[in-house]
């Protein structure tokens, strides 16, 4: 099984018609029809969820949708990596290259698992091109 890093700017272009890509469908694809798995952090979840929030308060999802891409993303073979992060490994790749820690925690696992990264975030791409972690490219 290949397995990849999927951060949250990625896994919402599934969700947002406006946020739909070619590669956001084809990496999807890997994840519902071939032998891929996508590993997150923890703090994945609560991304998802704070976007689906203010969404909704936005009126640009309803609470049912939202609550039918959770229930979507609950099918995929997505798993939560529940070990803590160093935070102070977090802290100097978030300074090293200017990323929140949030997107830094992405680059971390990535990092630590030895797999590539698939994320839209130009400062993750960035970030993960210079540290050497290779991007999930479909």
């Amino acid at each position: 099984m290949t397995r990849f890093v999927l951060d949250c700017s990625l896994t919402m272009s599934w969700c947002f018609e406006d946020e739909k890509s070619p590669i956001g469908d084809q990496i999807l694809d890997k994840l519902t029809l071939e032998d891929q798995e996508a590993i997150v952090p923890s703090l994945w979840r609560l991304e998802i969820v704070n976007v689906l929030n203010v969404a909704e308060r936005q009126e640009r999802i309803s609470t049912a949708r939202s609550l039918v891409f959770l229930d979507f993303l609950l099918e995929l073979p997505i798993i939560v990596d529940e070990t803590p992060q160093n935070f102070k490994d977090v802290h100097l790749l978030s300074k090293t290259y200017g990323l929140s820690a949030y997107d830094a925690v992405y680059l971390d696992l990535a990092t630590r698992e030895q797999v590539p990264l698939a994320t839209f975030d130009k400062k993750l791409i960035k970030a993960a091109n210079e540290a050497g972690v290779p991007l999930f490219i479909p």
